[in-house]
């Protein structure tokens, strides 16, 4: 995204207005809708059957695509083999490669797909590591059979460059030749698309009528925006300033999407753009570089709140360290001003990696407790629990309720070698040391 892109995102952002309550009663409508014709709309109901165990937790479930299932609605994702539970997208916003060596060093931060690239690349350099592209053919060595050609990009920000019927005319012949190539669709959007300064039938369209993967970028931690003076939101989810550099601002983004993607009665893979250091325009006063453990919340909080890809902003605009390509910056230049956030994108992605099978199941809707954020899910006959601070009660402690079915009286935090006593009452407590901080659980049933 271009510092230019970005004004004209945050100018669409802050423009007049609207009546917030007739859209949040139409959408309340079309939510419950929704909800009671799951098992003859495209979205998947709860088949009341877990991973690994039936009938685990006699919950309801959250809405979801179909998980890793649904890219086998596309030959090209099919043939990929991105329908493997253990599979789960991790994109770099334009970072080119050049040699096996380059693809191998992404590789190990994580990163399996790439979205921007020169276009003298050749597809070989794809292929032979194991990486997908998601972009137009780049030249004439990329054929119609090329498996790692996942997918098409249609354009960035739409909605931030176009008047919503110019966009719309834009996307829609972009759409059809995806398509057509047996391809998914994905765009990305403004902010704008989650505001009521959009007329929510533009901003509906935007989302339901061309894709089947999108995004929203909105760099919470380091844009001026949560600066402002005098603050203004006007977001389909309240954001208050002293709520908005935090990362559950991160999953109050993909829940804002959702309710947008929700309003057609089909659902689509959301996915969630993450500065690898700075999002902020270059024409525009340094903000803030993102930290490590920002960076690694922001992540886990779009996790919880259910992103199904993670794609990282991979350029620096404005500040002390900036760059064109952060990840390759970091593997060439010695004592790179970045290191520490590539580090943190590594420790995030390999923890994605290891949790892949599980985040690719269905979650169930339950509330373990206040001040949290908090994703349930079942694999292999134990109990998973994501959890982060809600962003909007202070750091500290949080206590736990484990839900009704669950009887394991020891959770095992994942990757932290401790484990934490449950009480035959089902509670347990523990403590986030910052509104980053997170936590995954497992109850061994």
């Amino acid at each position: 995204m271009s510092a230019q892109q970005w004004n004209r995102q945050r100018v669409t952002g802050l423009r007049g207005r609207r009546d917030t309550r007739r859209f949040r009663s139409l959408f309340m409508c079309a939510w419950i809708a929704l909800i009671a014709l799951l098992p003859a709309s495209g979205l998947v109901a709860d088949t009341g059957v877990a991973q690994g165990r039936p009938n685990l937790l006699d919950l309801p479930r959250i809405p979801w695509e179909g998980g890793p299932g649904y890219w086998r609605n596309f030959p090209a994702s099919a043939a990929a083999g991105w329908d493997d539970p253990s599979f789960f997208p991790i994109v770099a916003w334009y970072n080119g490669i050049s040699s096996d060596s380059e693809a191998q060093y992404d590789k190990s931060l994580g990163i399996n797909t790439y979205i921007g690239m020169d276009a003298a690349t050749p597809y070989s350099l794809f292929s032979d590591n194991g990486m997908y592209w998601i972009g137009p053919p780049l030249n004439d060595s990329f054929t119609r059979a090329s498996k790692n050609w996942v997918g098409e990009f249609l354009d960035d920000e739409v909605d931030g460059r176009y008047t919503p019927e110019q966009g719309r005319v834009h996307l829609q012949q972009l759409a059809d030749q995806a398509k057509a190539d047996g391809r998914f669709a994905y765009t990305n959007y403004t902010q704008s698309v989650l505001t009521n300064d959009m007329a929510a039938s533009d901003a509906n369209a935007y989302i339901n009528d061309f894709t089947d993967v999108v995004s929203v970028d909105m760099y919470w931690y380091t844009v001026p925006f949560c600066s402002s003076v005098p603050y203004r939101e006007n977001y389909l989810i309240p954001i208050p300033q002293s709520q908005c550099r935090t990362a559950a601002s991160y999953g109050k983004t993909v829940r804002m999407l959702r309710q947008r993607d929700a309003i057609d009665g089909k659902l689509q893979p959301l996915w969630q753009f993450v500065e690898n250091l700075n999002g902020g325009p270059g024409d525009q006063a340094f903000t803030a570089n993102i930290t490590p453990d920002q960076l690694e919340g922001a992540v886990m909080s779009s996790l919880i709140n259910e992103a199904r890809g993670v794609v990282y902003f991979n350029q620096s605009l404005s500040g002390p360290c900036q760059g064109g390509s952060i990840f390759r910056q970091s593997q060439v230049l010695p004592d790179f001003c970045a290191d520490a956030q590539v580090a943190a994108v590594k420790k995030i992605d390999s923890l994605i990696k290891e949790l892949a099978p599980v985040l690719n199941t269905q979650s169930y809707a339950y509330t373990f407790g206040s001040g949290l954020q908090t994703m349930l899910k079942t694999y292999n006959g134990s109990v998973y629990i994501f959890a982060m601070t809600d962003g909007a009660a202070p750091a500290g402690h949080r206590t736990f309720t484990l839900p009704s079915g669950v009887t394991g009286r020891s959770v095992q935090v994942i990757d932290e070698g401790r484990s934490i006593p449950v009480s035959s009452t089902g509670v347990f407590e523990d403590h986030f040391a910052s509104e980053s901080s997170f936590h995954v659980y497992r109850v061994d049933e």
